[in-house]
């Protein structure tokens, strides 16, 4: 490889890693703009396995803010990020599969200020297919495999 087409894929990874933290934020933050912003215009996410809804972008943000309502806290932790480039039309790069594994821990909304609510946590794993665009790279696709959740006792 060249010089500059390692500075390329690292420039890459760094744009792919800053989509996937920018989702996790504003699922995070309840910001259903930015969220509907991050994916392409046939964007679709899959949370089914997490008890929610897969459809296109804009439906599955309204079913988000809806039922994220019910938390007064989130927070998203993806961790051990492996990315893969692909090809699309003979041109290196233009496609990206990221599966990074997470941790959400959210409080429950409660009575007055949420003290003593009780958490939800759960944990699986996030496959993101991203798609280079003129501004940028964008999700494609988001599918949420959720392994594992601890209620509230």
């Amino acid at each position: 490889m060249t010089q500059r087409v390692e500075l390329a894929t690292v420039m890459d990874r760094l744009a792919v890693d800053g989509l996937v933290t920018d989702y996790a934020v504003a699922v995070d933050d309840g910001d259903w703009a930015a969220y509907r912003e991050l994916f392409t215009p046939d964007g679709r996410a899959d949370y089914r396995s997490a008890g929610g809804i897969e459809g296109d972008v804009g439906n599955v943000a309204e079913w988000l803010a809806e039922s994220m309502g019910v938390f007064s806290m989130r927070q998203h932790l993806i961790v051990n990020r492996r990315v893969r480039f692909g090809i699309l039309d003979q041109d290196t790069g233009d496609t990206a599969q990221v599966r990074a594994d997470y941790v959400n821990p959210m409080r429950l909304a409660g009575d007055g200020n949420g003290a003593g609510a009780p958490d939800f946590v759960c944990g699986g794993r996030y496959s993101f297919a991203l798609l280079r665009t003129y501004d940028g790279w964008r999700l494609r696709e988001v599918v949420v495999e959720e392994k594992w959740r601890r209620l509230p006792e």
